[in-house]
């Protein structure tokens, strides 16, 4: 073989290899490049180009339902359900549709329909935050575009105007699929309730988080809704109807009170208790409209409303008193004259426009009372222009049967003398004292009074003027008064006082805990609701503080409840040797009982008092004379009586005319309980001379388990109190001399002093036996008890 030839024509090789790939290529791509069709709503649709408005819509419905992913499994379904609502979405709207007829295809549209191939693949794969990717989405309906809400505008106009109508708000954000499903129901739903009066919202969720996130609300598509200041979700189906239903259950009950035969003239009559006009709507529908409730939630604070269902039998009678047409909706307006309606309307089809002007030009009554500061402020608005002067007549009156004819006198007037330029209002002293106390203490004048006043500053400054003549309803005052609001009209400057009035009283404001109880019912809804629809992220705050709070609570009572239990048991001694180990954990727990149980100590109670005492236990013990007995117990148990609560104290009495051998028997015991030798040769002598010890007054701590005690010995009070003070403490330190002119001191003087006395340093005493500081005095064995000492 020779390479030569291969060499030269290798060169041809490489162009002819590269021919080949660049035909693969164009084979294995030409079809699906060929393949991407052009995109035509009116095929994916399967309608005419001259197809109507209905037939769009009828096929739209059909197709929607077919390829729904909810309900068509097929892998294509998603996709083919996209390009179905994007047609419709194109041909249901006629400048879109003329835009597609004339242009033919739109870069939307030749994305919309390569895209979902390419773009489904990682949709499935992958997940990520819709809001990371900031496309620019130039097929935004103009709807939603209409309606978007941004936090500052949120913030300053939606939420004051929350207060006056209720706002239906959708969260959406950019290639959110599921927010395609719900559109043509969205659109369905804002183009029929907009026109009522429900302000419509759109919150993109990728542009306006920290909007979202104040709403609370975190996913898309979400629906809500806002009223009065207060946000509620949406979370059922989102059909039309549902929607509706969920806007109406936003507004406040009993808004629209339904009236009858026997309660329309209740109804028309309460004008003076609530101070506000009476609506009475006639219209033939079971349910009240909803355009009805909006504006009655839209006027609340001004005008009462009623609903008059004409097609019930209840409610002839009211139809014919007022000669009503059963053919079209009818609105009649009274004020105070409830005969005859002060405005009418009538009309098919009535419009919320007409009714909102209606509403707003009778809003107020012809003489209403000023029963708070924003009423005031309607009602009497703060001079800005000379032209637009407006001035308040006002009648301060009060309540009582007396001034009914002064009050009807007036209205008359009023209702004689109805120019813009003049506002007329009462106010009853009673109820509005500050305002009235300012208006007449410069000419000192008392009820009824007319006064002219001009607002000039929202502060409360106003120029005003009272009429001469006061105001009794006869002829001659109305004529004086006419004459002097011509005078007025005539002269601003004949108002000639001055004044700051203070703010009105709210007469109609809730008692604090009637407010207090509406609050926390609304935020028991709430928590109801986000409770029952899994709303967790805005929830775990407020649960994790509530269990907070309930875990200090039960760890609180199960600590104390192993506290109690320990106390019960015998406490556990430590094995060691200092005098000054505590026998019980806890001292100063108080008293259980209001009384110290003190049993005597004798034969029969000997042994389970002292030598089976449980270990730990002490029994503090008494002793003393039948002589003394009353007088002892009663101090004893008064000065132990803050210690009776610990469980390791029991309390006894020894009855030395009884047992006078024990005590001896004891002190032989334990000769360390002597203070020193020489004391007790001393003692010895006096013993010898009166042949009896004196152990009236001591107390004796007795631990009967590892058989030792603790001595207290008699004191006395008074001048001989710091010479005479003596227990085992003072022994410890005291010397032999000082110990032994001490007692002998005491004991000389034991006969001019009173017995209880002997005690009065017993709780000192018994705080040291708490804190184990005391001299424990052991003895290899507990005396017995069995001899009595025979009487005398």
């Amino acid at each position: 073989f020779s390479l030569r030839p291969r060499m030269i024509s290798y060169p041809g090789c490489v162009f002819v290899s590269c021919c080949v790939w660049v035909v693969l290529l164009l084979a294995l791509f030409g079809d699906s490049l060929a393949s991407a069709p052009e995109f035509d709503p009116y095929k994916v649709l399967g309608v005419s180009r001259h197809a109507s408005q209905a037939e769009i819509k009828k096929v739209y419905k059909r197709l929607a339902r077919e390829w729904h992913p909810d309900k068509n499994k097929s892998p294509g379904a998603e996709d083919m359900f996209i390009k179905i609502t994007k047609s419709y979405e194109i041909l249901s709207n006629e400048e879109r549709r003329a835009n597609y007829d004339r242009f033919g295809q739109m870069d939307e549209n030749q994305n919309l329909a390569r895209a979902p191939q390419g773009f489904r693949h990682y949709h499935d794969s992958f997940y990520f935050d819709e809001s990371f990717f900031h496309f620019p989405r130039t097929s935004r309906d103009f709807t939603d575009s209409k309606h978007l809400f941004h936090y500052n505008q949120y913030i300053s106009e939606v939420l004051p105007d929350s207060f006056k109508r209720p706002y239906l708000i959708k969260i959406t954000s950019e290639w959110c699929f599921t927010c395609i499903h719900i559109e043509p129901v969205w659109k369905d739903t804002v183009q029929e309730l907009e026109p009522l009066g429900v302000g419509i919202g759109v919150v993109d969720i990728g542009y306006e988080r920290q909007l979202a996130n104040h709403l609370g609300a975190h996913r898309t598509p979400s629906i809500l809704g806002l009223i009065n200041g207060k946000v509620t979700f949406f979370h059922y189906a989102v059909v039309r109807e549902h929607l509706r239903q969920f806007v109406e259950s936003l507004l406040p009950q009993k808004l629209v009170e339904k009236v009858t035969d026997n309660s329309y003239l209740e109804f028309l009559n309460s004008w003076h208790e609530e101070n506000k006009p009476r609506v009475l709507m006639f219209d033939v529908a079971s349910n009240i409209p909803l355009l009805y409730k909006l504006t009655a939630f839209a006027y609340k604070d001004y005008v009462r409303f009623g609903y008059v269902d004409m097609g019930l039998t209840e409610t002839s009678k009211v139809v014919q008193r007022f000669n009503i047409n059963t053919y079209a909706p009818t609105m009649l307006l009274f004020k105070e004259n409830t005969d005859k309606p002060a405005d009418v309307i009538q009309a098919k089809g009535i419009k919320k426009q007409i009714i909102d002007e209606f509403v707003s030009n009778n809003r107020f009554l012809l003489v209403p009372r000023l029963v708070n500061q924003k009423l005031f402020d309607e009602l009497c608005p703060v001079k800005q222009f000379h032209r637009r002067r407006k001035y308040c007549v006002l009648l301060v009156t009060g309540e009582v049967e007396q001034f009914v004819s002064v009050n009807e006198a007036f209205f008359d007037f009023a209702s004689s003398n109805t120019k813009e330029v003049l506002r007329f209002a009462y106010v009853y002293q009673r109820q509005q004292q500050p305002l009235c106390d300012t208006l007449l203490k410069k000419e000192d004048t008392t009820p009824p009074q007319v006064i002219l006043l001009e607002r000039r500053s929202a502060t409360g400054r106003v120029l005003y003027r009272t009429v001469t003549g006061g105001w009794n309803g006869s002829d001659n005052d109305k004529h004086r008064l006419l004459e002097q609001l011509e005078l007025l009209q005539r002269d601003p400057s004949y108002l000639t006082h001055d004044a700051m009035l203070p703010e009105l009283n709210n007469e109609f404001a809730s008692m604090f805990l009637i407010q207090w109880i509406n609050t926390a019912y609304d935020y028991l809804a709430q928590f109801y609701f986000d409770l029952l629809y899994s709303n967790w992220r805005e929830m775990m705050p407020v649960l994790s503080l509530i269990f907070s709070a309930l875990f200090i609570l039960f760890g609180t009572v199960i600590i104390q409840a192993f506290s109690d239990a320990g106390e019960d048991k015998p406490a556990k001694q430590k094995a060691t040797g200092s005098p000054k180990t505590s026998w019980f954990s806890c001292y100063s727990r108080p008293p259980k009982k209001n009384f110290v149980e003190v049993t005597e100590l004798t034969d029969i109670t000997y042994t389970s008092n002292l030598v089976r005492l449980k270990p730990g236990h002490i029994n503090v013990v008494l002793i003393l004379t039948d002589a003394s007995k009353q007088v002892l117990l009663r101090k004893f148990a008064k000065e132990v009586y803050s210690f009776s609560g610990s469980q390791t104290l029991h309390y006894s009495f020894l009855n030395v005319d009884k047992h006078s051998q024990w005590m001896d028997s004891l002190m032989e015991s334990a000769p360390d309980a002597r203070p020193s030798d020489r004391l007790d040769k001393e003692e010895e002598e006096e013993d010898s001379t009166s042949n009896k010890s004196d152990y009236t007054g001591h107390v004796l701590a007795l631990n009967g388990h590892k058989k030792y005690f603790c001595l207290f010995r008699p004191v006395f009070t008074g001048e001989e109190a710091e010479c005479s003070r003596w227990s085992d403490e003072d022994a410890a330190t005291a010397g032999p001399s000082k110990a032994s002119r001490s007692r002998s001191s005491s004991r000389q003087k034991a006969t001019t002093l009173e017995i209880h006395h002997k005690l009065d340093r017993l709780g000192l005493w018994m705080e040291r036996l708490m804190e184990g500081t005391l001299p424990r005095h052991y003895i290899p064995a507990w005396p017995g008890l069995d001899t009595i000492t025979p009487q005398k």
